[in-house]
């Protein structure tokens, strides 16, 4: 019977398993320094192959079921209470990342995601606008900070948003195990560390990318000026900017430009083919702060021609540039969207099952990690073997279906099968009882 099993077989003498093997190894052993014993380091390792697997859904049950363990305590152990840096792991995520898709052209690009939860004990939760729902929902929202290149992008950096509901009381979040020295910082603010901290770690860039919520922030702004760095950042139809004839609405800027001021040019490529847009650009006046000698500021427009949609982007360059390469940072910053896409379905990214400070950015970070290792695998195996006439080239999801097919299959006997039975059987029956319990005292 043709299966996905006999489908990578057939694929076998076209691929190179052993070299998918070392590269996993790579990534562990760049991790390896930031574990103080060896038994949580595996179970990261086990974590991060089952976060790999074709499960339907990640978490430290199904994971370690998957792996052939007797329970999930020794997952549970790892993301809860070992000795463990997440911070540095995330350090050596972002170091791999570099390394291997490093671009003194790329692009960093700031964006939020949320997790849709139930409850009120989740940390960071609330009610807020999530995107992922496209609506105010009890949710955890995090910011993410993406690398992406021409070779390929990842995410390299998170931070856990905090609303003032939870900075404002200390007491939850000591029983969330939040650090007494976190305060309430704002999406734009968790963008600027981020970006911050990659330029200060070495990381090959040149510009910033985001929407409205960091594009509208003066202090972002400031912020990748004074690294160096230049931005395309998304503004509202109703902001304002400086020119020589005043401060005016970017809308207004756009409705006084002649017809001749637009050009049509692509935003790359799509899932639908070349995403080809007009676009306009105008001069504006710099912010209050110094710029180097050749620094420029514009306002990029962009214009749907099917449907008359107008989007505003505020931009500065350390060095003068072309309308061509404005568009191209712009175009680049859904690369995040497409990371959110594949390390929610392919790695888990929003499948944790987590409550506390720590684990939450445990989860996370591993999940990241997978992700990174998919997108450079991919990359070194399109290096490698380019792909013939009449085939797209590998994707990142083709790749994680063979490297699961052929490196991650379950470990299950019967044994085990039934002992997990017993296991899930048996806390269901803890939760209903507490749940009748709970039910009688009201």
């Amino acid at each position: 019977m043709w299966n996905k099993n006999a489908a990578a077989v057939a694929a076998l003498h076209r691929v190179d398993v052993g070299r998918w093997q070392d590269a996993f190894g790579e990534v562990i052993d760049r991790i390896a320094p930031r574990f103080a014993r060896y038994e949580p380091l595996r179970h990261a390792a086990g974590l991060m192959q089952g976060m790999l697997a074709g499960l339907d859904r990640k978490n430290c049950w199904t994971i370690a079921e998957h792996r052939g363990q007797s329970t999930p305590h020794g997952l549970q152990h790892l993301l809860a209470r070992a000795k463990w840096s997440a911070d540095g792991v995330r350090d050596d995520l972002r170091c791999y990342v570099a390394d291997h898709f490093g671009d003194p052209e790329a692009i960093l690009v700031a964006d939020e995601t949320g997790d849709v939860k139930k409850g009120l004990h989740s940390v960071g939760v609330q009610r807020q606008y999530t995107g992922t729902a496209g609506r105010i929902e009890n949710a955890q929202v995090g910011v993410f900070l993406a690398y992406a290149t021409a070779r390929g992008h990842a995410l390299i950096d998170r931070a856990l948003y905090l609303p003032r509901s939870w900075t404002d009381d200390r007491d939850r979040c000591a029983a969330a195990g939040i650090p007494d020295d976190v305060e309430f910082a704002t999406k734009p603010a968790l963008a600027t560390r981020m970006v911050t901290a990659a330029v200060n770690a070495g990381v090959p860039a040149a510009w910033v990318a985001g929407d409205e919520v960091y594009g509208a922030d003066p202090d972002l702004r400031r912020a990748v000026r004074a690294s160096g760095l230049g931005y395309v950042l998304q503004i509202g139809a109703n902001r304002q900017v400086p020119t020589g004839a005043g401060t005016h609405r970017v809308d207004e800027l756009a409705a006084s430009l002649p017809a001749d001021a637009w050009q049509k040019r692509s935003a790359g490529t799509g899932s639908k083919g070349k995403r080809h847009y007009s676009w306009a650009l105008i001069g504006i006046d710099a912010e209050h702060d110094a710029d180097p000698d050749g620094a420029a500021h514009h306002l990029l427009i962009r214009r749907n021609d099917t449907t008359g949609e107008l989007a505003y982007h505020r931009c500065y360059s350390p060095r003068p540039v072309s309308l061509a390469r404005l568009v191209r940072v712009a175009g680049q910053r859904w690369r995040i969207e497409e990371s959110f896409q594949a390390a929610k379905g392919l790695t888990g990214l929003d499948q944790h099952q987590v409550r506390r400070w720590t684990s939450w950015h445990r989860w996370i970070t591993l999940a990241m990690l997978a992700h990174a290792f998919l997108a450079v695998a991919t990359a070194i195996e399109r290096d490698h073997a380019p792909a013939p006439a009449g085939l797209i080239e590998l994707t990142v999801n083709e790749f994680r279906r063979l490297f699961d097919a052929l490196l991650l299959g379950a470990k299950h006997t019967i044994h085990t099968l039934l002992a997990w039975s017993r296991w899930r059987r048996r806390h269901q029956a803890r939760a209903r009882e507490c749940h009748y319990r709970r039910h009688q005292h009201q």
